[in-house]
């Protein structure tokens, strides 16, 4: 008779539900599973069509996605086709271009890929289902130690999180043994795909799942379990601390008007002890949406901010950001949106003209506007669109005469002679740039309007007196806007 201890058994469709339930998952919302076709996905893609047959109210929908890492790859396409049939369950297959270079993990960059691929697909409301399990929960610990990170890396992984701003990623099996799930999956003889990639002990995830796990695990048989209950005593600690910095925040950020941005505020910060400077300052990168930089470039960062004389130059990229100081603030952007900024700001000077003639005619020698639900817009970068409005009420720029080309130019020469409609007297460009405080680096992105050769808005900061509007009549408005035009 033997004496091993029993594999318990699980029911995937009914943890799908308990966690489509606590996620509070709308009717019409999709359930979107990342299917690789590897024997944790196939357990979890049998489970969700079970779920499916008794809930009818959701939609649903296997990702699968061909990395063209690996000569199988057509097969594993067709091997998931095949399955997502006998599921009954719709399955998209998305081929992605993972990066490569000596200096990126192939890991990393196929992760990136995947998740990409799959959100292209989803809209808000939406819950990505994947089939991390428990065993993937202390890969995760042990990385996170292995790379210095504190209570929020190590907090791991969660059943139920946010995801992509507006949708919740969820993940049934995180309870589950990957010794349950290959138990299940023979019993049930579910077919799956064995991806040869997995054995290579040259990835750090498969290191310690061939090598080190296996010697934990003969030592201390629950090491899954009770590195899963720190992650979750972790992650609630770093609950507290992320409500206690959001209340926090607000008050250091200072906004900038170009393009709904901002910067930290750094007097404000000095005044904290260093815990809370180091806290508020991963807080903003964080808030700004950048990848989270490691204690000690924190820490250099924040030296830099902070130590360095008043009239230094302060200029630090970590990875793809960029960390600047102006006059007391602290500015961070994205090395690549930089470039692709300056790239389009290096045309000098683009014809409108041509873009606003569709919305305008020509009454007794001035272009009126036929539209006035008519607007425009221009893609100064990424991130960056300049607005185009026609009113009739706030501040704007006259209609431009039926000869005057209407011109957006960048970089103007700083002698030039300004006459903003917000201050009496007139001064030359470069010294109305230091009276609003804008960084050296920020003024060649400001979009100046011209028409013909004369300089009639500086958008965002001023229109030249003699072409604002002081009547009822209608004008232009120029604004520089986040650029989310494609997004619902």
């Amino acid at each position: 008779m033997s004496n091993r201890t029993p594999i318990p058994e699980f029911d995937a469709s009914k943890l799908i539900a308990d966690c489509v339930a606590r996620a509070s998952i709308n009717s019409g919302s999709q359930l979107v599973l990342a299917y690789s076709g590897g024997v944790d996905s196939e357990v979890l893609a049998q489970g969700l069509a079970r779920f499916a047959r008794h809930n009818p109210q959701y939609r649903y929908l296997l990702v699968h996605v061909h990395h063209g890492l690996s000569s199988n790859a057509d097969a594993w396409v067709e091997h998931c086709q095949s399955q997502a049939a006998k599921y009954h369950l719709p399955i998209e297959i998305k081929a992605v271009k993972v990066r490569m270079g000596p200096r990126l993990s192939i890991e990393a960059q196929a992760r990136s890929a995947r998740y990409e691929a799959i959100t292209s697909l989803m809209a808000a409301g939406d819950a990505l289902l994947t089939a991390h399990h428990l065993d993937d929960q202390l890969e995760t610990v042990l990385l996170a130690l292995k790379r210095g990170l504190g209570p929020k890396g190590l907090s791991a992984m969660g059943e139920i999180q946010a995801f992509d701003k507006n949708k919740q990623l969820l993940r049934p099996l995180l309870s589950i043994s990957r010794e349950q799930i290959e138990a299940l999956a023979a019993s049930e003889a579910i077919s799956h795909i064995e991806d040869e990639s997995n054995q290579d002990s040259k990835f750090d995830r498969n290191f310690l799942r061939l090598e080190i796990i296996p010697k934990l695990k003969a030592r201390w048989s629950s090491i899954a379990v009770t590195a899963s209950r720190s992650a979750a005593l972790c992650a609630q600690q770093q609950a507290v601390i992320d409500e206690e910095v959001s209340k926090r925040l607000p008050s250091y950020i200072v906004p900038v008007s170009q393009g709904n941005r901002s910067a930290l505020e750094l007097s404000s910060l000095s005044e904290q002890g260093v815990n809370w400077q180091l806290l508020l300052l991963r807080g903003y990168i964080e808030y700004l949406g950048f990848a989270p930089l490691s204690q000690v470039q924190l820490e250099q960062v924040l030296n830099q901010l902070l130590d360095a004389r008043l009239d230094a130059k302060v200029e630090l990229r970590l990875g793809d950001t960029l960390v600047r100081r102006f006059r007391g603030r602290a500015y961070l952007c994205s090395v690549e949106a930089e470039h692709a900024e300056r790239i389009k700001a290096s045309v000098l000077e683009w014809d409108l003209t041509s873009l606003l003639s569709p919305y305008c005619a020509e009454i007794e020698g001035v272009v009126q506007i036929e539209n006035s639900e008519a607007e425009l817009f221009l893609l100064l970068s990424e991130n960056r669109t300049l607005q185009v409005s026609k009113l009739t009420q706030l501040e704007r720029v006259r209609l431009p005469q039926i000869d005057e080309a209407v011109t957006v130019r960048f970089a103007v020469a700083g002698s030039t002679r300004c006459s903003p409609h917000n201050r009496q007297k007139g001064r030359e460009l470069k010294k109305l740039w230091q009276e609003y405080g804008i960084p050296p680096w920020e003024r060649e992105k400001v979009p100046l309007i011209f028409y013909n050769s004369v300089l009639v808005c500086a958008v965002g900061y001023w229109i030249e007196k003699a072409f604002l509007c002081l009547d009822s009549s209608m004008g232009l408005q120029f604004n520089v806007v986040a650029h989310n035009l494609d997004k619902s």
